[in-house]
């Protein structure tokens, strides 16, 4: 007979787990106590935020559930950021945490603990609140079944995280030999199957699609989660389509392809925007369709009763939700696109030439500029210039994620990966290392100065994985979206930062710290990053006072009062 914790381990290799983004501390000490004696490598971040991300990244970039762990009260707050960004993202993500108590307590009793007794902290509320399920076993089978079935939910249909509560002594009891209920065989139970549209809802889209004039994709995470990449472009190609993404959606396509369009929503392309609005038909694929990608609703960018909408998604609810669906394709994206691929054809003399006009947007004259600050836009030039076909970029939130949204222009799919779901600041630096440690691509996380001091210790993590990813900060000393809300300065307490010198601080870790204050010195230091085998971090000194909402700001977003302080 084995102690829970030893089978525990031997599920996640059998499982094939690479990684454990975890913290010790808690219960899970006896977890991690097996792991150095196992298949399964330990990426212990600086703390548990950091750890959520890098778990969060893993599953979005393998579509693998990525593994985190650490004490139950520090996982149920900190951690709780790489958990919603998973849930909102959908990444495949199972969380083992514990209770942060010892003995056999019963469930609901008069101790203060983790449970949400009186008086103690209600750790299982939190995690149902951020996760798709969570389980909390008292026994060892119990312990063991809820763990393959963690693995199972994180990627039934819409991927996301779950999580696993690990309590008191059942932790290191020892596993019956015949237990009753049996603990079956872990590849068994955590098996899924890919479902698929109907063949009457297929044949009903692809005879919308090729009567359409004017047919346009909008794909989004759901075409990332299933990897359905080469189907995509089929289904573009088989009906002359124009394909624009979602923000999540950035890169199902390589940008250049020659029906790409661009990327919609409130702060996205002017281009991609319009030609949905112009669009006879539209297909979604795996997009849910949110505020952000909608414009808010804007009474003239879709419209239901002048256009066809398809809507294709793992999930029947978000088919029709935010706009009546004509039909919806339910299943998997590859499953759909592939049948429709299989379905039909169309042609129009629209597509090509509407998608290249649309793509125009790419670019600006501040793109070309020379100025010194260096303008944000001739900055994420110069990061498109190092990024190939295999570059991983990952991109914060705030301004900084805007300009890339607008003017990197992907030249590979899997390529642009943003922290778009939740949309919390502080996730690129560890979603970069985490990107590094799961593959061997260069990598380049980009962030402003506000998120990337959230957690830039992930710089060391990077350099004790012995992993180079770039970093770029993209510096204007401040909180810049939040600043340019202002209607003169000193409106908004909060928004200015004392000027740090990341140079000294990535030194301070190990890596190599340059800055750039001209386009030149920046072109310089990423491809000196690009060839370095320690972390790079680049402070860019950016002009302050390029206004990504005055510039950015999509009409149809404007049309419904636009960005508001």
């Amino acid at each position: 007979m084995a102690a829970t914790n030893e089978e525990l381990v031997a599920q996640l290799e059998a499982l094939g787990v690479e990684y454990v983004f975890g913290y010790p501390g808690g219960r899970v000490i006896e977890l991690l106590d097996e792991l150095p004696e196992s298949d399964v490598d330990v990426v212990r971040p600086r703390d548990e935020r950091e750890g959520s991300v890098m778990a969060e990244m893993y599953g979005r970039l393998t579509q693998t559930p990525g593994v985190l762990t650490g004490q139950g009260p520090w996982i149920g707050s900190l951690g709780t950021i790489g958990q919603m960004e998973a849930r909102l993202s959908s990444s495949p993500m199972v969380v083992l945490t514990e209770a942060s108590e010892r003995g056999d307590y019963s469930t609901l009793a008069p101790y203060q603990q983790s449970r949400g007794d009186y008086g103690g902290l209600d750790l299982p509320k939190i995690l149902d609140g951020v996760t798709k399920e969570h389980w909390f076993p008292r026994s060892p089978t119990e312990t063991l079944r809820s763990v393959q079935l963690a693995f199972k939910h994180a990627t039934a249909g819409r991927p996301g995280p779950t999580a696993v509560i690990l309590d008191g002594d059942a932790v290191t009891e020892e596993v019956p030999e015949d237990p009753i209920p049996p603990v079956w065989n872990a590849d068994e139970q955590v098996r899924n199957w890919d479902a698929a549209p109907t063949d009457e809802d297929v044949e009903q889209a692809a005879e919308a699609l090729t009567e359409a004039e004017r047919p346009v994709i909008i794909a989004g995470n759901g075409v990332h989660a299933a990897q359905a990449y080469d189907e995509l472009q089929a289904v573009a190609d088989a009906y002359d389509a124009v394909v624009v993404t979602s923000y999540l959606g950035k890169s199902t396509i390589p940008e250049t392809h020659d029906l790409a369009g661009g990327v919609i929503g409130s702060f996205g392309h002017e281009g991609a925007n319009q030609v949905v609005s112009e669009a006879d038909a539209l297909l979604v694929a795996g997009c849910r369709m949110n505020p952000m990608d909608t414009n808010w609703q804007a009474p003239s960018f879709v419209r239901p009763d002048e256009q066809t909408i398809i809507h294709a998604d793992v999930d029947t609810r978000n088919a029709g939700w935010v706009y009546p669906a004509d039909v919806g394709l339910i299943g998997d994206a590859k499953e759909s696109l592939r049948a429709l691929e299989a379905a039909g054809e169309g042609s129009n003399d629209w597509a090509r030439d509407r998608a290249e006009s649309a793509r125009e947007s790419f670019s600006g004259p501040e793109c070309e500029s020379d100025a010194s600050p260096i303008k944000p836009q001739r900055a994420v030039k110069e990061i498109e210039a190092v990024a190939d076909e295999g570059t991983i970029v990952t991109a914060d939130s705030g301004n900084n994620r805007f300009w890339l949204l607008n003017y990197l222009q992907t030249p590979g799919v899997r390529t642009y990966f943003g922290s778009g779901g939740v949309g919390g600041m502080g996730w690129a630096t560890p979603a970069a290392v985490s990107a590094a440690i799961a593959t061997d691509r260069d990598v380049i996380g980009v962030a402003g100065d506000g998120g990337f001091t959230m957690t830039m210790t992930s710089v060391e993590i990077a350099i004790e994985q012995g992993v180079a990813p770039t970093f770029v900060v993209l510096n204007d000393t401040s909180l810049g979206m939040v600043r340019q809300m202002q209607e003169q300065d000193g409106d908004i307490a909060g928004v200015e930062f004392h000027d740090t010198d990341f140079v000294a601080i990535a030194e301070g870790f190990g890596a190599e710290g340059i800055r750039a204050t001209t386009p030149d010195e920046l072109g310089v230091a990423l491809a000196e990053g690009k060839d370095n085998d320690v972390p790079t971090v680049i402070d860019a000194r950016i002009d302050r006072e390029e206004d990504m909402a005055e510039q950015l700001q999509s009409s149809f977003y404007a049309e419904v009062g636009g960005l508001h302080e």
